[in-house]
């Protein structure tokens, strides 16, 4: 007998590839925004650079972000489509005739001149895991469910009790609060995360994290830069 899993809730996981993101989340959440993984910057020469374990709280003191619009004025990239097709052919997430190598290796080379660090691909980046934990706190949710990536374990956690940690476990992709109203998940393949629930909750969040990026239309799907570029 072949086993075949049953269909994920829709509020406890990323949205698939293959269907707009905000069709997929309809009559679940209102709103969702795309935020991009910030490029990074260390701190300190390597001389002043206190010796000490990095961990999730105290990259900050560490590392400083740089956003993808700073990072086009640096690398004459000229939109975040660009970038992001680069990003995606630097890990070789695209078919070959949507590869951009020209952008990976401008990517590489800005990089290299700047002493920038490339984000991260698959999980929400450890340098805004306690804002975003904080503000969503401050919206007055102190518990948050954190599930895998297919949506068949899910852990119940005090949201300060994640925010203590200095790591968080490998297998929390998905972040959503007890009542549905608020999902913070990362796609497998994606240098991007995304904000579901409504537009008052996320306007909240964007603004006390910092968070760059644009709202989903109805078009939008993960692979956002190619199908619109």
């Amino acid at each position: 007998m072949v086993k075949t899993l049953p269909e994920p809730h829709r509020y406890a996981v990323c949205a698939p590839e293959d269907i707009p993101i905000k069709r997929f989340y309809d009559g679940v959440y209102e709103e969702v925004f795309i935020f991009f993984h910030p490029f990074m910057k260390q701190k300190h020469t390597e001389q002043e650079t206190v010796r000490t374990t990095w961990n999730k709280n105290n990259l900050s003191d560490q590392f400083e972000v740089r956003t993808w619009k700073e990072f086009l004025h640096l690398s004459k990239i000229t939109t975040v489509h660009q970038l992001d097709i680069g990003l995606r052919t630097r890990i070789l997430a695209l078919t070959k005739e949507k590869m951009d190598e020209e952008t990976a290796l401008a990517i590489d080379e800005t990089c290299q001149q700047y002493n920038l660090i490339t984000p991260g691909e698959g999980r929400l980046p450890e340098i805004l895991i306690n804002p975003l934990l904080k503000s969503v706190q401050q919206l007055g949710y102190f518990w948050i469910w954190c599930g895998d990536e297919f949506g068949t374990e899910r852990k119940l956690e005090a949201v300060s009790d994640l925010i203590s940690k200095s790591k968080l476990s490998d297998d929390y992709s998905n972040f959503f609060t007890h009542y549905n109203e608020l999902l913070i998940t990362t796609h497998w393949d994606s240098h991007f995360s995304m904000l579901c629930g409504t537009k008052e909750a996320l306007e909240a969040v964007r603004l006390s994290c910092q968070l760059e990026g644009f709202y989903c239309n109805h078009k939008t799907d993960i692979y956002w830069s190619v199908t619109t570029c």
